[in-house]
Formats: C-alpha cells, structure tokens, sequence
C-alpha cells in the first residue's frame, strides 16, 4: 500500500498464498503456496513492483503431514518453511539444506530470545524451540 492509501495487485495467479518474507537486503520477496506445495521468489524492483518469478523450492512429501505456511528468513539469507514433516531450510540460492523434524504438524514460526539464534515453532497441539547457529532477521522497531 502507499502512502497514499492506493492498494497495488502485485501478482494474482497463486491457488493458495500463505507464507510471506523478505530477504535480509529486501531484493527478493518470497511467497509460499500451501496448497502447491512449494515457494516463489520474486526481485523486488525499486518501485515496489515485482520482476522474475520463479518457483524458488518445492516442498513436498506425501508420506508426512504439513504443508508451506510460516516463513522465517536468517541473517545469511537462508530460508526456514514450514512444510511436511517440520521446517525445511533452503540456501539463498533454493538449495536443500536439510530438514528440522518436528513430531507434529508446524504452522509457524519466530525469532526469539536476545541473540534471535533461538527458532520458536507452533505445532498441532505444542511449542517447540530450537537453538540455531545463525541468527535470524530481527522485526523493525
């Protein structure tokens, strides 16, 4: 939205929207679809508009519960999504870097604790925490 109020449609072709973030440079904006089970990324132009899309990872597996919905991003731009099976983590570039399994269904995710290395993570019916490397992308002040 604009300073202006006036709302722009950026992109209009997705099943089902969930998840959403920004690199840490804010160049690219990711955007997950729950229902085709994989994340988009887009170069985030000047202007606010969008150029480039392209199916950035694809999370699917049918043995496990769960599908893209929370998105975390950290400092080295490594992307964490919720997805079958608990939180997949992608390298900037979409690579698999492995998978957190979690027992239950994750639907989302946040930053915590001073250092922002601890990932918080919202189940079926828990709370889980796991202390990481890499600390993540603070939220602005």
């Amino acid at each position: 939205m604009a300073p202006d109020g006036k709302l722009t449609l950026l992109v209009d072709d997705f099943t089902r929207p969930n998840g959403i973030l920004l690199s840490p440079d804010e160049t690219k904006l990711y955007v997950n679809d729950s229902e085709k089970g994989h994340i988009r990324v887009f170069d985030v132009k000047s202007d606010g508009t969008l150029e480039n899309g392209m199916i950035f990872a694809e999370l699917k597996d049918s043995n496990k519960r769960g599908v893209p919905d929370g998105m975390k991003v950290d400092l080295q731009g490594n992307v964490y999504s919720t997805g079958p099976g608990g939180v997949w983590v992608f390298s900037p570039s979409g690579k698999l870097l492995g998978i957190i399994a979690v027992p239950e269904k994750v639907a989302n995710l946040a930053w915590g604790n001073n250092d922002y290395k601890t990932l918080y993570l919202t189940a079926s019916k828990s709370l889980y925490r796991i202390t990481l490397n890499v600390a993540g992308v603070r939220p602005f002040h």
